[in-house]
């Protein structure tokens, strides 16, 4: 008899859990709390690591007919406009990791795994519904769901009544209410940092100051100064721009309730004395009849150990387990390797269930804290001033690509491959 796994959330995390499971013969049923699947935020870099997997589970096709391909990462410095380094991708990073380095718009990725779990005949999708409470009694888990304006995918109704499955996935993200209970920790830290974000046609970016024309706009470009920086890449097969600045400064007071109306005088006077081809990326913004949004941005400690994973029939996934800072452009990359590694526990069946779960974690939890401490040393990096500033950018006009590229983080994960 197929296991049953109950998913909490359906976001990125949660639809490539849900297809991971169903690929290791479980049934799913996924609960997600909004009325209708979307996904909010602008773009997303997909490494050869997650590239990979996607791959693997028969979605290139898709992938490739929404993402781009940008041919590299260029840094540049946000004061004098200077490049500082330059890490070759296209088919450099193909043929090195065994997969390319793509850009996605968040909402193309989250529909074409949406796509393939509605294709699933094991996977149940359910709107509208919010898990709440869980208890775990050893052999089976039993949740509590709650219906606002519920509409039901594939599979049967539930909201109201308790459900029962074989294990409990909580990929309910930021604020899970999963993690929660099943570990009664603290919410997310508040990590003093906002990211702006915008999407603007390539026409807003085009014939930069002292810059190279319309290729400049098929890259991936990191701009760096003092207690911030910039990044901009395609999305949409390069048919939009990626705009993202991220600047040091106090959140809002209410972050659950945020409405993301970002104030561009603010952004404005945090780019004050940035070089004339950065503040004409930003001015793009306007001119081309785009607004910003703003995300303060909060994450956790990192790991310290699998049972902040898995206990018992519980687990986690993606933010609700490990959230990150953006500075290794790895969140959606690191729920992605976690529902693949989750696969392969989950197709475990010699294993009890609880033993299953904690595999998952063991082999989860070490590489997902390391992402998330680079990702906070990496932020330091970017935002550097003074001599650490001078020191960096010496040391990536002399190492370059060197520096830029990550072996162990590209090249590692689930599928890893061979010397990395």
């Amino acid at each position: 008899m197929q296991k049953q796994l109950l998913i909490a959330g359906g976001g990125i995390g949660g639809l490539a859990g849900a297809l991971a499971a169903a690929r290791a013969g479980w049934q799913v049923r996924l609960y997600e709390r909004a009325a209708a699947f979307s996904e909010v935020g602008a773009g997303v870099q997909l490494g050869p690591n997650v590239v990979r997997i996607l791959h693997g589970w028969g979605l290139a096709q898709a992938l490739q007919a929404v993402a781009a391909l940008p041919q590299r990462i260029q840094v540049r410095c946000a004061l004098s406009g200077r490049e500082l380094a330059v890490l070759p991708l296209g088919a450099a990073m193909q043929q090195r990791y065994g997969a390319p380095y793509v850009t996605i718009h968040r909402a193309d990725l989250h529909g074409l795994l949406h796509a393939a779990a509605i294709a699933h005949p094991d996977i149940a999708l359910h709107l509208g519904q919010r898990l709440e409470r869980f208890s775990d009694d050893g052999g089976a888990v039993t949740a509590t769901v709650t219906a606002s304006g519920a509409t039901t995918v594939t599979g049967g109704g539930s909201a109201g009544k308790p459900i029962e499955g074989d294990a409990l996935l909580g990929a309910d993200g930021l604020w899970s209410r999963t993690r929660a209970q099943l570990l009664g920790d603290l919410p997310p830290r508040v990590s003093g940092h906002l990211a702006y974000r915008a999407l603007v046609p390539p026409e807003a970016l085009a014939d930069l100051p002292g810059l190279a024309g319309r290729d400049y706009v098929n890259q991936v470009t990191l701009w760096l100064g003092p207690r911030l920086h910039a990044v901009h890449y395609p999305v949409r097969r390069s048919e939009l721009h990626n705009l993202v600045v991220l600047v040091e400064g106090p959140a809002p007071q209410n972050l659950e309730s945020w409405d993301h109306a970002a104030n561009a005088a603010d952004l404005a006077a945090a780019l004050h004395g940035s070089c004339s081809a950065l503040q004409h990326v930003v001015h793009g913004v306007a001119a081309a009849g785009c607004g910003w949004r703003l995300w303060p941005l909060c994450d956790r400690p990192p790991l310290r150990g699998p049972h902040e994973m898995a206990r018992g029939l519980v687990a986690l996934l993606g933010d609700a387990a490990h959230p990150m800072r953006p500075y290794l452009a790895q969140g959606a990359g690191m729920a992605i390797e976690d529902a693949a590694e989750l696969e392969r526990a989950l197709a475990m069946d010699a294993l009890e269930v609880p033993l299953r779960l904690r595999r998952y974690a063991l082999n989860r939890w070490q590489r997902a804290a390391r992402v998330q401490e680079r990702a906070v040393r990496n932020g330091q990096i970017f935002h550097a001033r003074g001599p650490v500033r001078w020191a960096r950018d010496a040391a990536l006009r002399l190492l370059g690509a060197q520096l830029l590229d990550q072996p162990w983080l590209y090249g590692g994960g689930v599928g890893a491959l061979r010397g990395a």
